[in-house]
């Protein structure tokens, strides 16, 4: 047999999944020819095969040595780099493939895939739109532009790439995988059951199982999203992901002990400080400040973390202890000199202290990274109100920014406490936990479990449907300089961003916050109790200007009475919560986000 068809036997060999075979008929060719590159490089991809990526990686550049100009060998070892995970590497052997090869496809969708490893999807998905206006019925294309879409924010576009990709082969299961991963962050229903589809296609382990716990979780299943995360977890115990979610399930479902797998997990890896901060959070949000200040020192104690020094300081926050807060705050913010969040911790704890001047700094080069951050406009008010400055006003001009509106009935329905009975009805299914969400702004009481942006019931849609005039009405009306955070509401396609219910129970409320998600919020109310009614008390009022942590002349300044029927809308960015309610009657609302 010559060495030609001994390689071509080799080839055949890797072909057929017999990597060892081949392996030795390419060693016994370099035995009498040393540099025979062809021999090298099948010796590379069967070693590949076998598992010894090194040294498959050490034979694939050799042959590129022997032979620098075939574009084939490059395509191959960027494979194999891109397997290992080196991504740089990876795209470089790709780009000296398509350099040599303009139309080797398999090359560019390696590129495009790897562009898509290294967090470059414009560029992936150049190569992608390369690739299809020459073969539109390239399905990997398809779905390589879909994950290149979902990365860059176009969810829309990304789906019905997944959607062709499936169209085209719809035997593959990581698109439809992939679709039901994309369908769960947009909280749609039907994500399950692509989900289903990729599992009854052979996909299964970790992702599968972490995203069908979020499909259970939106279709307000808590049982089946526990399920899942239980065994994510257990597939993957040191993933904080997995343990997040399944503790937030947990602490829905009105479990005491829902950080236990979280816990057993910590305590088994003690160095595993992603774990001990994610256990510390978890137990700050639920309120055992002792607990999550005991956990945060220790692992202080062991290394150092700008992250969980700054979860420490609004530990102390929360406790009261401002002092020491501002301290731990600042040696965090130190140590990692311009991070939003831990930069945000240490302007909230100087608000609360009354130092707003020395606040101002860390907000301006905030709101400079980012002009329209919803969360940075309100600290800019904050401080500005603070420090009787007239931006205030600008930004917090409640008779101008803050509106209510009165709905008529949709149509087919009679009046409006015929609607809202039937929204009730509606709304009061998508409450299945016990109680409210770990890491929200309620306070006893309930958040629905789904986007009522991806509800199909005719109630929901035709509320949806009935707020676009009254959204239209606010846009128009605003009377705002073109350099005003709102400006730009009134010109472009508003969209909604979110849609969800909140029913408060005695002792409900919602704590100060603001919506980063849109530009203007909103709350429509459905049910209120008799108690709202007393001018007085103010009972589940609407309160606005009173930001997050407590500060000395910082109370609200405008209130909202809720009725059944009223649409407030004002400026996201808008300090804005409830006082509680106090009797056994709940109030039931929908809120939601816009922007542009």
């Amino acid at each position: 047999m010559t060495d030609v068809d001994s390689l071509e036997r080799a080839g055949a060999l890797l072909q057929a999944g017999q990597p060892i075979a081949g392996a030795a008929i390419c060693g016994a060719i370099l035995a009498r020819e040393p540099r025979n590159a062809i021999a090298a490089h099948l010796l590379g991809l069967a070693l590949k095969e076998t598992g010894d990526w090194s040294q498959g990686e050490r034979w694939l550049r050799f042959s590129i040595e022997i032979e620098p100009d075939r574009g084939e060998f490059h395509a191959n070892l960027g494979n194999l780099l891109r397997k290992s995970e080196q991504y740089v590497n990876a795209e470089s052997a790709y780009r000296r493939a398509v350099q040599l090869l303009p139309h080797h496809r398999a090359a560019r969708r390696g590129l495009a895939q790897t562009l898509n490893d290294l967090n470059r999807p414009g560029e992936a998905e150049a190569h992608c739109r390369e690739l299809l206006a020459s073969d539109a019925g390239d399905g990997e294309a398809w779905e390589i532009l879909a994950l290149a879409l979902t990365a860059l924010g176009r969810t829309v576009e990304a789906e019905a790439a997944h959607r062709q990709a499936i169209a085209l082969n719809p035997a593959d299961a990581i698109a439809h995988h992939n679709l039901g991963a994309l369908l769960v962050s947009m909280k749609r229903p039907e994500a399950m059951k692509s989900l289903q589809t990729a599992r009854g296609l052979g996909i299964e382990g970790y992702n599968e199982t972490y995203n069908r716990g979020g499909a259970a979780l939106n279709l307000g299943d808590l049982e089946g999203a526990e399920a899942a995360f239980v065994r994510a977890v257990e597939l993957r115990p040191l993933d904080p992901e997995a343990q997040r979610m399944l503790a937030r399930i947990r602490f829905m479902r009105g479990d005491p002990a829902f950080v236990r797998s979280l816990g057993t997990a910590m305590r088994a890896n003690r160095d595993n400080m992603p774990l001990q901060s994610l256990l510390a959070e978890l137990l700050w949000h639920a309120g055992d400040l002792s607990s999550a200040e005991t956990l945060l020192r220790d692992a202080l104690g062991r290394a150092q973390s700008g992250a969980a020094r700054s979860m420490l300081a609004m530990v102390l926050l929360d406790q009261g202890r401002l002092e020491e807060a501002e301290a731990e705050a600042l040696e965090a913010a130190a140590a990692t000199p311009g991070a939003p969040l831990i930069t945000a911790n240490l302007v909230a704890i100087l608000i609360a202290r009354g130092r707003a001047e020395e606040a101002m700094p860390f907000i301006e080069a905030q709101l400079q990274r980012d002009p329209f951050a919803q969360e940075w406009l309100a600290y800019e008010a904050t401080a500005a109100r603070m420090l009787g400055a007239s931006r205030y006003r600008e930004l917090y001009d409640y008779d101008a920014l803050v509106r209510t509106f009165d709905i008529a009935p949709p149509p087919g329905f009679a009046s409006m406490p015929a609607f809202n009975l039937a929204l009730a009805d509606t709304l009061n299914e998508t409450h299945g936990s016990r109680r409210e969400l770990l890491d929200q702004t309620v306070r006893n009481g309930t958040q629905s479990l789904r986007s009522l942006l991806a509800d199909s019931s005719p109630v929901v849609r035709a509320a949806l449907k009935a707020f676009g005039a009254p959204i239209d009405e606010y846009c128009r009306a605003l009377a705002l300089n073109d350099q005003h955070p709102l400006a730009r509401i009134r010109d472009g396609e508003v969209r909604f961003t979110g849609a969800w219910s909140v029913r408060l129970q005695r002792g409900g409320y919602h704590v100060n916050h603001v919506h980063s998600a849109g530009i203007v919020s909103s709350a429509y109310y459905i049910e209120v109790p008799e108690e709202m009614q007393d001018a007085a008390l103010k009972s589940g009022w609407l309160k606005f200007g009173e930001p997050r942590y407590p500060a000395a002349g910082l109370g609200p300044e405008h209130f909202v009475q809720p009725r059944p029927g009223r649409l407030v809308l004002f400026p996201s960015y808008m300090w804005h919560g409830t006082n509680a309610i106090y009797g056994a009657a709940h109030c039931l609302s929908l809120a939601f986000d816009i922007a542009v």
